[in-house]
């Protein structure tokens, strides 16, 4: 199971990628969309895991 850190580190690289991916592609994209959702459901994961 991953720890708290290990979550942060790769919120902020799909953060990143995201972001990145959404300035060459534009918030619309499906990729850019996928990203948002994967991002989300870690942060809904790290939130689970903060509250434990």
């Amino acid at each position: 199971m991953e720890d708290a850190n290990q979550l942060l580190e790769k919120i902020e690289r799909i953060r990143n990628e995201m972001m990145q991916l959404a300035l060459q592609k534009g918030f619309q994209d499906k990729e850019v969309i996928g990203l948002s959702q994967e991002l989300d459901k870690l942060l809904n994961k790290y939130n689970r895991l903060k509250r434990s």
